[in-house]
């Protein structure tokens, strides 16, 4: 017995006609009555009692037909989950640490929207496949794909403490930030090791920094200001080595991405 002898028994159990349930499995009709004899002969028992028009069903076969229609939903679930696993594109995503919960959350609707069938597995800092990471954090041998530009804004607390500023000697960007400092940078109210750290030392009114307005603009206890004078940025996308894009999850994403940025 296989499942194309149980969608023939179905067939004809629901048409009770053969030459209905033949034309509806587009089958002719002697080879459709061959294969119910042949469900009949494995069975050993008598399924339909032909009339002059059409069919009678035997008991049997109503004991049979609930338990061929599960085995062939069934079936066709497991086939289809298999055909999905086939085209289903997987990646594994780093998340660089001081990215916005909000630009993790914008990119991963674009990557679904760009790629229903994309699967992504998300990490934490530099692994994976690819990251989502600032550009100044590439390595020398690594592409980037740009997605967002934002700027450093001033991020003050809520509660009017003294400000004095709060640093992050261990970014990228603190050497381009020195200029803002000036000399009250020799005299802070503390540094960070991370950009994520200095929004929670802000928060606290440990004092100001000067900050990505995406991980300022929602925070709770924290008010920020464009800052005067030469404008600061940073630059969002994804990482990746070269070799990397031979994933086609990735060579599709990059492309597809690539053309939204533009």
């Amino acid at each position: 017995m296989d499942i194309r002898h149980l969608k023939a028994f179905i067939a004809v159990f629901e048409e009770r006609n053969i030459t209905s349930a033949a034309q509806r499995l587009c089958v002719a009709q002697p080879s459709l009555s061959v294969t119910i004899r042949q469900l009949e002969e494995e069975l050993g028992v008598a399924l339909f009692l032909r009339q002059a028009r059409g069919v009678d069903v035997s008991e049997q076969a109503r004991v049979l037909y609930p338990q061929a229609q599960r085995m062939v939903a069934e079936a066709e679930a497991l086939s289809v989950s298999f055909r999905e696993g086939r085209q289903r594109l997987v990646l594994q995503l780093g998340i660089e640490a001081d990215i916005a919960g909000s630009q993790v959350e914008s990119f991963l609707r674009m990557a679904s929207t760009a790629l229903p069938s994309l699967q992504l597995t998300l990490l934490d800092g530099c692994a994976g496949d690819a990251r989502l990471g600032v550009e100044s954090l590439c390595c020398e041998d690594e592409l980037f794909l740009p997605l967002w530009d934002e700027p450093f804004v001033l991020a003050l607390p809520s509660s009017g403490a003294p400000l004095r500023w709060i640093t992050c000697p261990q970014q990228p960007s603190h050497q381009r930030l020195l200029g803002f400092y000036g000399d009250a940078a020799q005299d802070c109210a503390g540094t960070a090791a991370s950009l994520q750290q200095a929004v929670q030392m802000v928060a606290a009114g440990l004092g100001q920094a000067l900050l990505p307005q995406s991980l300022v603009e929602h925070h709770p206890g924290v008010h920020w200001r464009p800052c005067q004078g030469a404008a600061l940025s940073r630059r969002v996308g994804l990482c990746y080595a070269a070799q990397a894009l031979q994933l086609p999850a990735l060579a599709q994403l990059r492309v597809a991405l690539g053309a939204s940025a533009d």
